[in-house]
């Protein structure tokens, strides 16, 4: 797999960025049985006041949001509820999927008023990231089922608990 990691934020290595972004990636290719050598992608570690400009620029919404994707190529459904085009290789034989930004201050205060493990939060932006990239999305609500029920096996086969099981938080639902 080639995943090209940018940290533009320190706390995001101190918080074992890269291993636990590799785990992620991995787990969601191989649910798809797409060969983690065969994919590329870039994931950008930020912060609030980066992801905000990127926010700004790409959906024209002035403010941070916790994750946001770039698919290579457009693979969603037409149909709502449906599943998507599967990747294809390039000419190089790689599968360029896309790329992502996580922001720390939206991540930490996430997983602080949901009372999870900053890691565990990591994993599910990355998770929902990599979905996006993959032509998943959650505007619809057929989508967003079967986006969630993605996500909720994907990190259920990584030991991480359904994030969408409602306790009182006031941040617990869908991302993005």
């Amino acid at each position: 797999m080639t995943l090209d990691i940018s940290i533009d934020d320190s706390r995001w290595q101190e918080a074992g960025l890269r291993p636990n972004a590799e785990q992620a990636v991995a787990a969601v290719l191989a649910h798809f049985d797409l060969d983690v050598d065969d994919c590329e992608l870039s994931l950008l570690a930020c912060d609030d006041a980066r992801i905000m400009e990127l926010n700004t620029e790409f959906r024209q919404k002035a403010k941070p949001t916790n994750v946001l994707s770039w698919p290579a190529v457009d693979l969603s459904p037409e149909e709502a509820g449906g599943e998507p085009l599967p990747p294809e290789a390039d000419f190089t034989g790689e599968i360029p999927l896309g790329d992502i930004a996580v922001a720390y201050e939206t991540c930490a205060r996430e997983a602080e008023a949901a009372h999870k493990p900053l890691v565990d939060h990591l994993r599910h932006l990355i998770v929902h990231g990599v979905l996006h990239l993959l032509g998943y999305d959650h505007i619809r609500d057929p989508d967003a089922t079967l986006m969630e029920r993605l996500e909720v096996q994907i990190l259920g086969k990584m030991g991480i608990d359904d994030p969408y099981t409602l306790d009182d938080s006031p941040n617990q639902g869908r991302i993005g």
